[in-house]
């Protein structure tokens, strides 16, 4: 009776053991990874395959590329899987990975203790200094730190920059924030706001669509945004407990320097559609 006991004991384990392999999610060859495809330079949606652009799921003739493209594209790579892109709203990211419709969000999210009750992080891949923006014009353009800043402001929803960095700026009229990179950068372009919030990667890429922004970075000055590491160290989202996958995303990030991460973005910064 003991005998059978343990049998069916190393049995129910074995089965256990096999249903958390399964819920890696790779166990396929395919890592599937969510991200917006609209905030460029971390990642964007294109009409081709240029520049190592990858296919977008269930949007047949669209295409992803950005840092968080080639970063993915790398760990894929490294671990012999194929990849594929999935693209959602900023809000769906991390329930995707909590439900198992994607793998991994790979998409600019900063690794704050909120998000990390969640999810687990990999990374980071990225390190982000907080800045502004402002059109040429505007006395914001003016402002030697944050306390010079004033009017109306707004960021990305979801994000530190608009829960954490706008509202240290007193002199700031804090307006609801904008749903996408794309809406919060066209805000500031059009004038509907006097300056924004965001991170210096998005902000070298909103140069290059709108050339009149002027980019504000108060780093040094002892006027600047506070920040924590959480806020700033930027990481890739996989399941709670998902142990497998985010050692395997990490192996491909340990040796990886700052430099490093610079150097790629500053790639995708080079090959961004100007309609970003």
């Amino acid at each position: 009776m003991k005998k059978m006991l343990a049998l069916i004991m190393a049995m129910m384990l074995a089965a256990a053991a096999g249903i958390a392999a399964a819920e890696t999610g790779v166990e396929d060859g395919v890592l599937t990874v969510a991200m917006e495809c609209a905030y460029a330079p971390y990642n964007w949606a294109q009409p081709d395959d240029s520049n190592g652009a990858v296919p977008i799921k269930d949007h047949p003739g669209q295409y992803a590329n950005g840092y968080d493209v080639m970063t993915a594209k790398a760990i894929c790579e490294a671990n012999g899987w194929q990849l594929e892109i999935m693209q959602l709203d900023w809000d769906s990211l991390i329930p995707a990975v909590q439900s198992g419709i994607a793998d991994a969000v790979i998409a600019g999210q900063s690794m704050t203790a909120a998000r990390m009750e969640a999810v687990d992080f990999a990374g980071p891949y990225l390190y982000a200094t907080i800045v502004c923006l402002a059109k040429e014009g505007n006395p914001n353009t003016e402002a030697k730190g944050i306390s010079g800043l004033s009017g109306t402001a707004t960021s990305q929803s979801g994000t530190i920059w608009y829960d954490t960095c706008l509202p240290q700026v007193k002199g700031a009229t804090i307006v609801p924030p904008a749903e996408s990179a794309p809406a919060m950068l066209m805000a500031v372009e059009s004038g509907t706001v006097d300056f924004v919030c965001t991170d210096m990667p998005t902000a070298q890429g909103a140069l290059i669509a709108y050339p009149d922004l002027k980019l504000l970075d108060f780093a040094g000055t002892g006027d600047d945004f506070a920040v924590s590491q959480e806020d700033i160290n930027i990481g890739i989202s996989v399941r709670k407990g998902n142990t497998e996958l985010l050692d395997a995303i990490n192996a491909c990030l340990k040796d990886k320097t700052a430099e490093d991460f610079n150097a790629l973005m500053a790639d995708a910064i080079a090959v961004q559609p100007l309609s970003e």
